[in-house]
């Protein structure tokens, strides 16, 4: 039966004629669509041509709208964040809560945000000029190197969606009085559109998204208004930077092409914001320019890779998957250092030295990514390991073995020594004497800071008084560093106010080089050479606001230049306790002082079990010293890249407040809340009294420290110890190693897995793994920990103990005892 009554008037009669004309013009159009595919083929055979030009086409579009997709996803994900008010956002994201919710000393910043909301207009003037004057040029010339020319931007509009603080943090300890220092946990998804043409062709960004935690510092505090002289903003590590590329420019956004043009704004904005680069704003005519601009660094890290084990095997050989490639990458700030590539092996040596200067030691994090090198495709990720910067200037020296992150297997061997600055020219023979010590030509005994200020009557073009002003850039050279200077244009007396920082080998012998080149002609305009033997004679080591004649220039050419020069000295831990608040950077691992170990073979074993477990435990590793092999790899191991807006208290003192030697070695903490219940199928067992050395089990015990870290977003287990593994033949000593799982989830992704303690009931292990996870998934999540041995080919299991991180208080580190039960049937069905 119709249910579809006929029509009645002359509209719905003219309206399903359009309807039906409208199907059959998409009937033709399906149909001139598969015949022009069909065509092509034919075409393609008719001519011999071979398939792969038909087979790539369509498999690197395929690849571009899947890859196009998810970023697509997370763009809409982050504007969506962006748009909302602060209840929203709390709502959509329970499991990442910002971090106000969690640390007193974090304010909201919904305050911040209105104000934003109402500026945000007027920002885009400034943003523009910025844009134009200071990253376009940069970017001319970084596409230069790819032979690409004609880069112009043709119109930036910033949108109407303004950036959006997740919190706010400001120091009023440890803090000059001369300047106040606040921290923000800025994010930025707005609907900008910015345009620019390259080689003729049109393109765009659009979704540009940004993502860091970004330092203000006012300074210096005046008496007159604004009260505030200028600020310094920027940027303490890297920002997470993502965009869209449209019009033209769209055919590079694929996998592999687009990562040059990404890889080059990534640069331009560390370049301008991120440490040791700021943004300087001088916001009162009574301040000088050099405040704010001139470099000063607060000493300089001295880093050294001695070498990796136990890395992934990424390379594929005849019989399966053979060695790797590996080589390391170090990143501060927008430092960046590249070891050299040791092949095929999984145990490198590269015995790599560095050095960074550090501006601001209380945020910024050491990174040290290890990748395996392959001629034929992209690189492949071995992990990473994080340290944090504050850790190491607390505790003045650190040798540590770190395990890798994002890496099922792995650990990088890091010595790290912090160097402060001196102003005595007597410091400067221990500093040269260290340096021969360590036989590496590339170390540095000094630092220069350099502030050049303007240069004066420089040469018109042509040399004739007539000629057209040239557009000048100062290039200054100190050994194998270069730094350019801004570019101004059309001017024979350009301002710079630019401040730049140098290591310097041996301030006795180096020279500084400066030379002025005009850009539009690329001829040299001036030159000038520095001994820096000559700073040594000043009583404060400085020259201040110097003007000095330029030679092969104009003949009353000179530069306006300030120079400082600071030598390198190690005064050792620093004796700060690390009750400020510029300490909430580190992640707190209450650790065990661990007895010293006999440096000699082992004693001969006992008859008995119950002496076996009484004697000293021996590791097999014996290369990194027993003394700070607990304290140091509980505390830099996981003390790694922390989120600026943390609390104050629970997160440094692992560095700096070792605890006391005890006399009892199974001494420990208290031990966290006991649990009342656990899920079913799995055996919680609760930590066993910290005061007593003798486990309530007959299976032994287990010594871990939990924590949570808010700011890294990461679980922290270390396991420390076993006691008292049962000995049932005397004659067959357990090989035991500890398996970790992180349940629900027991798969690949959630194992880890510690070294294998030859010959041993009591082993030590001390290795720290980590997990990344939300606050959030804390609640429904527990951790699984089997001890096993390696005797037979089965490993059979000798206890095992499942945590419940929801019944602790994961945000302070505890470490306890716990005791080990039998496997359960459940997992002995797995």
């Amino acid at each position: 039966m119709d249910t579809n009554p006929p029509p009645t008037d002359s509209k719905e009669i003219a309206t399903r004629q359009i309807g039906t004309g409208s199907s059959i013009v998409h009937l033709l159009y399906n149909f001139s669509k598969q015949a022009g595919k069909l065509a092509i083929v034919y075409l393609f055979g008719y001519f011999n041509i071979s398939p792969a030009w038909l087979l790539a086409p369509v498999v690197l579009s395929v690849l571009r709208e899947e890859w196009g997709k998810e970023k697509e996803l997370k763009r809409n994900i982050a504007k969506a964040a962006a748009l909302s008010n602060e209840k929203e956002v709390i709502l959509a994201r329970v499991d990442d809560l910002p971090a106000w919710v969690f640390f007193p000393d974090v304010e909201r910043a919904e305050w911040v945000n209105r104000i934003l909301n109402q500026v945000w207009p007027n920002v885009n003037h400034y943003a523009k000029d910025l844009i134009k004057d200071v990253i376009e040029p940069a970017v001319q010339e970084s596409l230069l190197q790819y032979k690409l020319s004609g880069f112009s931007f043709q119109k930036m509009r910033l949108g109407t969606i303004p950036p959006r603080i997740g919190g706010i943090k400001v120091y009023d300890k440890n803090v000059s009085r001369n300047e106040i220092i606040m921290d923000m946990d800025l994010f930025y998804a707005g609907d900008c559109d910015i345009s620019f043409t390259l080689s003729g062709m049109s393109g765009g960004i659009k979704d540009f998204q940004i993502h860091g935690m970004i330092r203000v510092v006012m300074k210096p505090l005046i008496r007159t208004i604004p009260l505030v002289g200028g600020l310094q903003i920027y940027f303490l590590n890297n920002p997470n930077i993502d965009f869209n590329l449209v019009g033209v420019a769209d055919l590079l956004d694929m996998p592999g092409l687009s990562d040059m043009l990404r890889r080059i704004i990534v640069e331009q904005v560390s370049a301008m914001m991120v440490l040791p680069n700021k943004l300087p704003i001088v916001l009162s005519n009574t301040v000088s320019q050099k405040v704010l601009k001139f470099p000063e660094p607060q000493g300089v890290l001295r880093v050294h890779v001695v070498e990796a084990k136990q890395l992934m095997k990424k390379d594929i050989s005849m019989l399966g998957k053979g060695k790797s490639d590996p080589y390391a990458i170090l990143t501060l700030g927008a430092d960046n250092f590249k070891t050299q590539t040791i092949d095929n092996t999984v145990d490198p040596k590269w015995d790599y030295w560095c050095e960074f200067p550090i501006h601001a030691n209380t945020g910024q994090s050491l990174v040290c990514r290890l990748f395996d090198h392959d001629d034929s495709k992209k690189d492949s990720k071995l992990g990473l390991a994080t340290v944090e910067v504050l850790g190491v200037t607390r505790k003045g020296e650190v040798d540590q073995w770190i395990t890798l992150e994002e890496a099922k297997t792995g650990l990088v061997h890091l010595r790290l020594k912090w160097l402060q600055l001196s102003d005595k020219i007597a410091d400067l023979k221990e500093a040269l004497h260290e340096t021969q010590l360590l036989r590496v030509t590339s170390m540095s005994t000094a630092v220069l800071m350099v502030f050049v200020d303007s240069v004066r009557d420089l040469p018109k073009s042509g040399g004739k008084s007539g000629g057209a002003p040239p557009d000048p850039q100062v290039s200054l050279t100190l050994g194998k560093k270069t730094c350019l200077s801004n570019i101004q244009y059309r001017t024979d007396c350009p301002v710079y106010e630019q401040g730049f920082t140098f290591l310097v080998s041996n301030p006795e012998t180096d020279t500084m080089h400066l030379k002025v080149v005009d850009v539009k002609t690329n001829t040299e305009i001036g030159k000038l050479s520095y001994n820096l033997s000559a700073l040594l004679g000043k009583a404060t080591l400085e020259l201040d606001d110097q003007p000095l004649s330029l030679k092969n220039s104009g003949p009353d050419s000179t530069v306006m230049i300030s120079m400082r020069l600071r030598v390198l000295k190690y005064m050792g831990p620093s004796s700060d306790d690390g009750g400020d608040e510029l300490s909430v950077y580190g992640d707190e691992v209450k650790s065990v002082q661990a007895p010293p170990q006999p440096s000699g073979p082992a004693p001969p074993l006992p008859s008995t079990p119950t002496q076996i477990t009484k004697q000293p435990s021996l590791k097999k590793h014996d290369s990194i010293k027993r003394e700070d092999s607990v304290s140091v790899k509980s505390g830099l191991a996981s003390v790694q890249s922390a989120d600026l807006s943390s609390e104050e208290g629970p997160e440094h003192k692992s560095f700096d407040q070792r605890p006391e030697p005890v006399n009892d070695p199974m001494f420990v903490s208290q031990a966290p809340p006991k649990v009342e219940s656990a899920p079913p199928g799995l055996h919680h067992r609760h930590p066993s009294n910290a005061s007593s050395i003798m486990s309530t089990s007959d299976l032994g015990k287990i010594q871990l420290t939990l924590r949570y870290s808010v700011q890294r977003q990461r679980l922290v287990v270390i396991v420390h110890k076993i006691a008292n593994l049962p000995l049932k033949d005397p004659s067959n000593i357990p090989d035991p190693y500890v398996k970790l799982y992180l349940l629900p989830d027991k798969s690949k992704e959630t194992k880890r897995k510690t070294e294998t303690v030859k010959d041993n009931c009591n082993p030590t292990y001390d290795e720290t793994f980590e997990y990344v996870m939300s606050q959030g998934e804390l609640s429904n999540r527990h951790l699984e920990v089997t001890v096993l041995t390696q005797k037979t080919w089965k490993s059979p299991v000798m206890g095992q103990v499942v945590v419940n991180l929801a019944d602790l208080d994961l945000t302070k580190a505890t470490t306890a005892w716990y005791d080990l039960q039998h496997e359960s049937t459940k997992d002995k069905e797995q």
